[in-house]
């Protein structure tokens, strides 16, 4: 092994990134012009952390993070003209015959631990055609702040049944159509801004027996054009699902009935869907299916991101911004 200009070269010839900042730009003005050349040089079992600069543009990549790169940072230079895209959707027909299913279409697969993303768009833009994935993110300790996730059917997956991580979402964007926040994680989303573009489900958690905690929704405001009554809050993918919604805003395409049991009774049982004081016009709770939960002002108590994101390691993400000159 040499070392040589800040790189660590490794015989036969593959170069490992030792900086600890990176920047992508596509003019060329900076270490590399894609995203995933820049994810490529991170190293295996990463134990300290790399940021990534990426100057503003649309990045068409289909984009992997390893399960062994961890502790990756990325830095958008504005959220509204940094935009890492893809198009693929479930169903799609590739070259070799096969077909991609809704776990392969994904734009960005992060499947590192202690990520983090800040002042980024992640984006499909397949259209309605089906399941179509903005983000897939199967990482433990996940933390976005002021990003976008825009797309249509299953915009943001959280992690496939029986998978569990942590994540954290503050002062987000996720726009979508039907399901589009789903999978199995322990997510907070605080401040968020939930947009419908269609009468369906905005979530679809699939949480695993025994956890205390699934989706949690922390002041975040339901939006959307769509006509009143049109929307509900959530179905159970899986039958132990969990969500709730905590000092929301909702919208008034909210349906009074607020819950879906997916056709499947038995999942009215098991699953906790639960809400806490929020406002707006489709916050009125008279009307909620009899198996939904209005929490007590003690138990709301406990549904804040050092409580539910704890864990064994009692992890408390970080919630303030990175301070970054491009």
């Amino acid at each position: 092994m040499l070392l040589w200009s800040g790189w660590l070269l490794l015989l036969p010839g593959t170069l490992l990134a030792q900086k600890q900042r990176i920047t992508v730009a596509q003019d060329g003005s900076g270490d590399f012009t894609t995203v995933q050349a820049a994810l490529n040089t991170v190293p295996a079992n990463n134990k300290s952390r790399l940021l990534i600069l990426i100057r503003k543009g649309t990045y068409k990549e289909k984009l992997r993070l390893d399960s062994t790169q961890h502790m990756v940072t990325l830095i958008g230079e504005d959220k509204a003209t940094t935009v890492l895209t893809y198009d693929d959707f479930s169903g799609k027909e590739l070259p070799n015959g096969t077909k991609l299913r809704t776990s392969t279409s994904g734009s960005f697969y992060i499947f590192g631990n202690d990520f983090r993303a800040e002042n980024l768009t992640f984006e499909n833009t397949a259209g309605r055609v089906g399941q179509a994935v903005a983000a897939f993110v199967t990482g433990d300790r996940a933390v976005f702040i002021n990003c976008r996730f825009l797309g249509n059917q299953d915009t943001l997956y959280t992690g496939m049944p029986g998978q569990y991580g942590r994540q954290y979402y503050k002062d987000c964007y996720i726009e979508g159509t039907v399901d589009f926040i789903f999978g199995s994680a322990t997510a907070v989303f605080e401040h968020c801004t939930i947009y419908s573009k269609q009468g369906s489900y905005i979530t679809a958690a699939s949480t695993p027996e025994g956890k205390a905690f699934g989706y949690v929704f922390l002041k975040c405001t339901l939006s959307s054009d769509l006509p009143r009554a049109s929307t509900y809050l959530g179905r159970p993918w899986r039958d132990f699902a969990k969500t709730a919604f905590i000092n929301c805003t909702l919208g008034e395409h909210i349906r009074p009935e607020g819950w879906h049991n997916w056709d499947k009774p038995s999942a009215e049982k098991t699953t906790l869907y639960a809400e806490y004081n929020s406002s707006g016009p489709g916050a009125n709770t008279g009307q909620r299916v009899g198996w939904a939960k209005q929490l007590t002002r003690q138990e709301a108590r406990t549904y804040t991101p050092a409580v539910v994101l704890a864990g064994n390691d009692r992890w408390k993400p970080d919630l303030t911004r990175t301070s970054i000159r491009f």
